[in-house]
């Protein structure tokens, strides 16, 4: 084991963190064990007077090694599945506890060794948490590192202390974005906020000196000392009171009960606040196990950390293809999609093309990047010369010659497969031979688009999500000659600018817009049926959705969902499921009411496009029904429905992977990220009670619940995806 080293020179002991074999630091409880023999060492040596921790690499550290975490819960087994959990947390407490005490003497709080962090880059997780138990933090003046506690964006929350310390540092509402929302910052900002304490060209040196000077009164933590007070108040202060009353109330309103760590954060805070800090972290330990013994976590950890990652780094890309980063980019059409893709090249360092019929459009869609920068101009994320040079990289024109030379091209014209058609016929007249050339739609089989294309093999569909800078999800459509220099050439580029892709397979809708379009229109059928519509939607809200199911269509426009409605009928004929749906929407649209952009859809809106509530006149047109249904059957029919498609498409070979079925959920529609997305929320639930579901759905709802046979399948067999199908991907 050689995850931690330590030299020893002119009384100063230094421990570099340095995993082999991995570009980031991540802590696992052998390395843990190593630095907790190498702090006795420097601690028992009368000639060290001083310890820096710090790292041989680029960055600090990622945090703990989540497989090891995981590993943890499985080797628990289900006699005692808390206690290996437990007692691992409380291993990390012991070891940070002995750092931060240092060998002082606990009654006088003297005789310490002053032990100080040093952060070259990044310190995220535990890595921020071992710097926090040390006497002082020096950070590198790096302005790309990020230095903080992301574990809630996960499914966690800080278990080695870091919630306990940082509430005790700060207050529990100073602490709250950096515990709650996941809040990271650069050093220079981390050091304003006071997460560390000094930024340094040379923070070795930096670090030295001041174990040089420092005094047993700098290596004594505010809540070590005598009369400690935690700042803001504890629960039982009357200001404190109101804190926590707050917190708890903004913690509800955000996750609306559906995600499990934020809830069990705050309880380690409110009851930790009002006990010893030693006695707190045993209270943070027995919190954080409940949470790794919760499936949700393990569901969250494997799709948003591992599986994500996964991706991420090329798991489904061809192999033996040689890189196929883009130089130069062709984008067709500057409208809102084009425009957007033409950014999020251009952030990446891509040259980019970028056509509409004359030069005005063209100029109009580059004005979107100046604007965009301008926004980050004035929240101080970028510079006027970032955004020259930002600019200098996008060519606004009509000419089409302009995109000889380009080895990728991206169309995004107007959703007709006759316009597609003819740009493509034009386009590939100009560029060269080799060039990729990939349509954005969301709904136009890309089979039947390559037959526009004499280079079927080279041609792919790269599906984008609105608006394209804010959506981390990009979708990779093979159509049936689809090569795999293509499917190479999309998955480098989406790693160039910085997005998750999914590969699938050529079907209607794909893989996303077919499990979204069945989610809206779930809740399309229940205004029919009389459900009122704030439980629709909040019954949705309280599943995690980021919007409900009305307020989704009325923000992607009650118009196109009747155009695709149409369309959609026209290609399946007498096949076609959703005339109860088309009832409600053509009706809606006859009414003028097609959705925000119109400021009237299900919900009514002032001038400026804000909702101002349920549209009063729909129980009017569908009358609300007496009683209610329960909140659990709204809510399941919204899940089921969707679940129920990635099966089927997973079933018919339009999706090769689940890792990409959950996560392309999570992170293209918001399906409820606390499941881990549809697979993940399938074996959380079982497939034989799923199954069962499906019967009972089908029963009372209709054929659109029947138990896909594959489901039926694995519930008989009483398997689950990950499982059957998860080994074999990962």
């Amino acid at each position: 084991m050689t995850d931690f080293t330590m030299t020893k020179d002119g009384g100063i002991a230094t421990i570099i963190w340095d995993v082999p074999g991995k570009s980031m630091n991540v802590m696992s409880f052998a390395a843990l064990d190593l630095l907790d023999s190498l702090i006795d060492d420097a601690l028992a040596d009368s000639a060290v007077r001083g310890i820096i921790i710090t790292s041989a690499k680029t960055d600090f550290a990622a945090g703990m090694d989540l497989n090891v975490l995981a590993g943890l819960k499985e080797a628990a087994g289900d006699d005692n599945p808390a206690g290996p959990v437990f007692d691992g947390i409380m291993r990390v407490h012991q070891v940070l506890r002995k750092i931060e005490r240092a060998g002082m003497d606990p009654k006088t709080l003297s005789g310490g060794k002053p032990i100080a962090a040093v952060l070259p880059g990044t310190a995220l997780g535990i890595g921020y948490e071992l710097a926090l138990a040390c006497h002082r933090i020096f950070a590198a003046d790096n302005p790309k590192a990020k230095i903080g506690l992301p574990e809630i964006l996960v499914g966690l929350f800080p278990g080695a202390g870091g919630t306990t310390r940082l509430v005790r540092k700060f207050g529990a509402m100073a602490a709250a974005p950096y515990l709650l929302e996941g809040k990271t910052l650069a050093p220079a900002k981390a050091k304003s906020a006071g997460l560390i304490d000094a930024v340094e060209a040379d923070p070795m040196a930096a670090a030295r000196a001041w174990i040089d000077s420092a005094t047993d009164a700098d290596l004594v933590k505010p809540w070590d000392a005598k009369g400690y007070k935690m700042p803001g108040g504890a629960p039982y202060h009357p200001a404190g009171f109101m804190t926590f009353i707050g917190a708890s109330a903004m913690v509800g309103g955000k996750t609306k009960g559906a995600y499990p760590a934020p809830k069990a954060m705050l309880s380690a805070i409110y009851e930790g606040a009002q006990v010893p800090f030693d006695t707190a972290l045993k209270i943070e330990a027995r919190w954080f196990t409940n949470i790794m013994l919760n499936p949700s976590s393990g569901a969250m950890i494997r799709s948003l950390f591992i599986n994500k990652g996964a991706l991420e780094k090329g798991a489904v890309r061809p192999a033996d293809i040689p890189d196929q980063r883009v130089r130069k980019l062709g984008v067709l059409g500057a409208g809102m999609m084009g425009a957007g893709i033409a950014l999020v090249s251009a952030q990446a360092g891509i040259e980019v093309v970028l056509i509409d019929q004359s030069d005005d459009a063209a100029a109009k869609g580059k004005a979107y990047s100046a604007a965009y920068m301008d926004k980050g101009i004035k929240r101080g994320k970028a510079t006027e010369d970032k955004k020259a040079a930002l600019l200098d990289r996008i060519t606004a024109t009509a000419d089409l010659t302009a995109l000889q030379g380009c080895d990728l091209i991206i169309e995004a014209v107007f959703e007709d497969p006759k316009v597609k058609a003819e740009m493509t016929q034009k386009v590939e007249a100009i560029i060269p031979e080799d060039c990729i050339f990939a349509s954005n739609t969301s709904t136009l089989p890309i089979s039947e688009l390559a037959k526009a294309s004499t280079r079927a093999d080279q041609f792919i569909g790269i599906h984008f999500f609105s608006p394209v800078e804010r959506m981390a999800l990009v979708e990779i459509i093979k159509g049936r000659q689809t090569g795999d220099r293509a499917v190479a050439k999309a998955l480098d580029y989406v790693r160039q600018i910085r997005k998750t892709p999914i590969v699938v397979n050529d079907a209607r809708f794909f893989y996303a817009n077919r499990c979204i379009i069945p989610y809206i229109n779930e809740g399309i059928r229940l205004v029919a049926e009389g459900v009122a519509p704030a439980l629709i939607d909040h019954a949705a809200q309280m599943l995690g959705f980021p919007v409900g199911p009305l307020q989704l269509v009325d923000e992607t426009s009650i118009e196109l969902g009747a155009k695709i409605a149409r369309a959609t009928k026209a290609a399946m004929g007498d096949a076609y499921p959703d005339a109860a749906v088309d009832a409600v929407l053509f009706e809606m649209e006859g009414q003028g009411r097609l959705g925000r952009k119109a400021k009237a859809g299900f919900f009514d809106y002032d001038e400026t496009g804000k909702r101002q509530g349920y549209w009063a006149g729909l129980a009017d047109h569908y009358p609300l029904i007496n009683p209610q249904p329960d909140l659990l059957e709204v809510q399941h029919r919204l899940m089921f429905v969707q679940v129920l498609e990635a099966v089927r498409a997973l079933e018919e070979g339009v999706l090769e992977d689940i890792r990409e079925g959950d996560v392309g959920a999570i992170l293209g529609w918001g399906f409820a990220p606390w499941s881990g997305g549809p697979f993940s929320w399938l074996d959380i639930l079982g497939t034989p009670y799923a199954a069962e579901r499906c019967d009972q759905l089908a029963a009372a709802h209709g054929p659109r619940f029947t138990c896909p046979a594959l489901l039926r399948e694995m519930a008989d067999k009483g398997h689950s995806f990950y499982k059957r199908f998860g080994q074999a991907a990962a």
